[in-house]
């Protein structure tokens, strides 16, 4: 998997996660789903790094392996998914948002669904004012009220 972009001219947007599993516990339920999004070619791992803050609130980086004990190695496929572009900073940095005993999942990933859209506004000299996510909660308060507006009026 090559991770180093062949032309930034091309370059979807660059996005990233910090996934906390309390105390460690990690499935791998989520493992297939990223493997498709990869295969589908919607995302590109460029950074794909585990980290643990240990009880006296160290915190080392994680080998990719086996999550869920299952005997199969559940991130093979991602085994040296690094680009370089996160570094021991932003892992310590990710890591402090940690209880002791949990571990994280840091993901630096390109949007390959919208890297031509991207390309185009950036060939059109085009410039992102502001971006965002709104929270799922968010979102169900808003559509909860409408819903409570409509069946009132």
């Amino acid at each position: 998997m090559s991770n180093q972009p062949q032309d930034l001219d091309e370059l979807g947007p660059i996005d990233y996660l910090v996934i906390s599993f309390p105390g460690s516990r990690l499935t791998g339920e989520g493992m297939p789903l990223l493997v498709d999004l990869v295969d589908r070619g919607i995302i590109r791992i460029l950074d794909l790094t585990f980290v643990r803050k240990g009880a006296d609130g160290t915190i080392a980086g994680v080998e990719i392996g086996d999550l869920d004990g299952d005997g199969k190695l559940d991130l093979a496929v991602f085994e040296g998914a690094s680009s370089g572009l996160l570094g021991d900073a932003d892992l310590a940095e990710a890591g402090a948002l940690l209880d002791p005993g949990d571990s994280a999942v840091v993901l630096l990933y390109e949007n390959r669904w919208a890297a031509p859209l991207a390309a185009a506004l950036r060939r059109a000299d085009a410039r992102m004012l502001a971006g965002g996510r709104v929270p799922l909660q968010d979102l169900v308060e808003v559509l909860d009220a409408i819903d409570e507006l409509g069946t009132t009026s």
